[in-house]
């Protein structure tokens, strides 16, 4: 043991836990973290973000893109307001996430003091647990347990108050060793009762969700659904869960779903759930899978005790890992029946056939870009996307074929696209990285493009520019035809925004103009942003204003 300041003992406890890289914007609350990180800059990096929301969404995109815990460090007040959006995020998103709060000196509580918020009472809703360090000496025994918290069971964000005097406080106390994250695996007799139900079943699907997936618990999952012809759908932007050209893959529940599927789980006699919640959407807006009793018969297997029987009341609920159940069912369940061959070999080629759309309306058919897309990015690119009907060009039409490739929160939040890709970038500066950005949604958080630059990283920015919130002028329509009210938005050159920051900018007006422009982007050192004109006709696919009226 040595005598260390409270910034000291912080570090050294998040570098046993095998910490590397952490997000945040600075504060005068924690200056000796700072200090500590540059004393161990040769262990850990600190990516100074333009915004706590940015780098909040920075590191969450980090953490989903890596499998690893994200970590973020913001001021207090303003600071910890701004990155909450983030923490909402990753709750949503089971995302396993540390938020780290410069908090106000111990002796100024409970005076409303200069920038104090009570985050116990702010952030408990949106997280798995908060907490204050009121003690240096305690310190390895609060992030090993907010690390424990955070990875285990559902994942989730968790956050830490840290106030200034006590990072600046002189313990004498040692490192514990690394947090433990535990996984329940599934008894056997819950195992064959799933095949007893599967050996009834006539029309089983299968639903794969979550954040929690091992490579041996998606490829358990891969193995299981190809012996036994059970056809697979994921749940809303869980896309990357399984190879998207699996043989038994049929589609991404939730919004944006083709009709085949959404047919065939409304008339499924057993659905089998694995990881996902069956949330609102993915069972789109429970049409799909009613509460709280389905119609379909239902396992739903979930990593908390919490989430079982909260919604839907399952016919057989099970906690437990979802790799680990993956492994036992691929370990001990093998069906013969014929009959879900075909069925699934057909429902296969109707998700294939819907990749491919006819003209789409507007200067620049975005279903010609997505086709190039699809047969151009390598397995391991990682595209990422915000909120808004543009995203449906990402979540609907490209095909996954790689662990952690899509980076979108099930939130539905905006201003997530481009400092998830940063983050991802940051994580795997050798893998190509693509943002699909709507432009409401780039100018919540477009200023971390200057992360990217001062980092020397280079994801592709992709702006669908229709001039309008889309997704909130669709409903408008739909609601109040010909009633527009806040819903037009007047937009900067956004590819001369990208250049003011030294990035590479481009616009596309055209078709044609964007596999040279998106080639070019693919081999240029810096980052690079293509705005694409779609026109304000234009909604996503098969989707446009004119149709709507």
């Amino acid at each position: 043991m040595a005598i260390r300041t409270g910034g000291q003992i912080l570090i050294d406890a998040l570098l046993v836990n095998g910490a590397d890289t952490i997000f945040g914007v600075p504060g005068e609350s924690y200056l000796e973290a700072l200090d500590a990180i540059y004393e161990r800059q040769n262990q850990i990096r600190f990516i100074t973000c333009r915004q706590e929301g940015g780098a909040a969404y920075m590191a969450d995109g980090w953490a989903n893109a890596t499998g690893k815990l994200g970590l973020c460090f913001v001021t207090r007040g303003p600071g910890v307001a701004n990155a909450s959006i983030g923490l909402h995020t990753a709750f949503q998103g089971s995302t396993p996430l540390l938020l780290l709060i410069g908090q106000i000196p111990r002796h100024q509580r409970e005076r409303e003091a200069f920038q104090e918020i009570d985050y116990r009472q702010m952030l408990g809703p949106i997280t798995k647990w908060v907490a204050e360090i009121d003690d240096a000496a305690r310190i390895p025994e609060f992030i090993n347990r907010a690390i424990r918290i955070s990875t285990s069971g559902r994942p989730g964000p968790v956050a830490l108050a840290l106030p200034e005097d006590m990072l600046r406080e002189l313990a004498d106390v040692e490192d514990l060793p690394p947090a433990p994250i535990t996984r329940t695996a599934p008894n056997e007799p819950d195992i064959e009762q799933i095949e007893q139900m599967l050996n009834k079943a006539q029309r089983p699907l299968l639903v794969l969700g979550g954040s929690d997936w091992s490579t041996e618990g998606r490829t358990a999952i891969d193995e299981f659904a190809k012996r036994n012809h059970i056809p697979v759908a994921t749940g809303f932007r869980r896309h990357c869960l399984i190879d998207n050209t699996h043989p038994s893959y049929i589609g991404n529940l939730g919004f944006g779903s083709f009709q085949s599927l959404l047919d065939y789980a409304i008339s499924a006699d057993l659905i089998i759930a694995i990881g996902s919640r069956l949330a609102d959407a993915t069972v789109r807006k429970y049409t799909l899978v009613k509460a709280p009793k389905p119609e379909q018969k239902l396992v739903h297997i979930l990593p908390t005790h919490e989430d079982l029987g909260r919604v839907l009341t399952p016919d057989l609920a099970i906690c437990a890992d979802s790799s680990l159940c993956a492994a036992s069912l691929n370990r001990s369940v093998t069906i013969a029946n014929p009959a879900w061959e075909a069925q699934t070999k057909e429902l296969a080629k109707g998700f294939q056939q819907a990749l491919f759309l006819g003209p789409q309306v507007g200067p620049v058919d975005m279903g010609t870009v997505m086709e190039y897309l699809r047969a151009t990015l390598p397995a391991d690119a990682i595209l990422t996307n915000g909120a808004g009907n543009y995203a449906d060009w990402p979540n609907k039409m490209f095909t996954y074929r790689g662990a952690r490739t899509t980076l979108a929160p099930v939130s539905g939040a905006m201003g997530y696209s481009i400092p998830s890709a940063v983050g991802a970038k940051i994580a795997y500066p050798e893998r190509t990285v693509v943002s699909f950005a709507g432009d409401g949604d780039f100018l919540m958080n477009g200023q971390e493009i200057a992360t990217a630059i001062q980092f020397g990283v280079n994801p592709i920015f992709l702006v669908i520019n229709n001039g309008s919130y889309g997704t909130i002028r669709m409903h408008q329509e739909r609601r109040h035809p010909d009633r527009v009210s806040g819903t037009d938005l007047t937009n900067p050159d956004f590819a001369a925004f990208a250049r003011a920051f030294g990035a590479n900018g481009e616009v596309i007006e055209q078709t044609d103009e964007f596999v040279p422009a998106f080639e070019r982007a693919l081999a240029a050192t810096g980052p690079t942003l293509l705005e694409i004109r779609v026109g304000p006709d234009s909604f996503g696919p098969d989707n446009s204003l004119s149709g709507l009226k």
